[in-house]
């Protein structure tokens, strides 16, 4: 286990050496049962840190900006001209394991909604609408969310949640 979990870690880390200090970029963190984390990288500072079993440490690199294109549901990327701020892996615990992404998109959260809604059908997905957003199950049957809320007059902010 110790092996997948640096590998895990390792793999997060990598694409970001090749990635500019300029301007923000995305968090991702990967954590486990008990909430405890195992990496996690800021994407304001670009550090990355890693804790497993029998191996802890944080190294400093390049920030790492991921976008619209870099997230890929079932064949749908985010909504045009997005940009995600944080990728978050693992829960608290295994009634809750999942997927959580935060993103911005230059959209209002109705346009993001329709949007997501009509893609995300023809993907299979089984879903309403929930306010501003979407609830209801992926072509798998796990549940899914998506939350938006307006970030000014012309921009969402927005979060997906796969998982409980």
């Amino acid at each position: 286990m110790t092996r997948t979990l640096l590998f895990a870690a390792a793999t997060l880390a990598l694409p970001l050496a090749a990635c500019d200090r300029s301007g923000t970029g995305t968090s991702v963190s990967i954590n486990t049962d008990g909430g405890n984390t195992l990496a996690a990288v800021d994407g304001r500072s670009g550090e990355v840190k890693i804790a497993v079993p029998g191996f802890s440490g944080q190294i400093k690199l390049p920030r790492l900006q991921l976008d619209a294109n870099d997230f890929d549901l079932n064949g749908v990327h985010l909504y045009p001209g997005s940009t995600i701020e944080a990728v978050d892996v693992g829960a608290a615990d295994r009634s809750r394991a999942g997927l959580r992404v935060r993103f911005t998109s230059p959209a209002t959260p109705e346009q993001v909604r329709d949007w997501f809604e009509r893609r995300l059908g023809k993907a299979g997905f089984a879903l309403h609408r929930d306010g501003a957003g979407l609830s209801g199950t992926t072509d798998e049957h796990k549940p899914f969310r998506l939350d938006l809320t307006a970030a000014d007059p012309t921009h969402a902010k927005g979060s997906i949640v796969l998982g409980n």
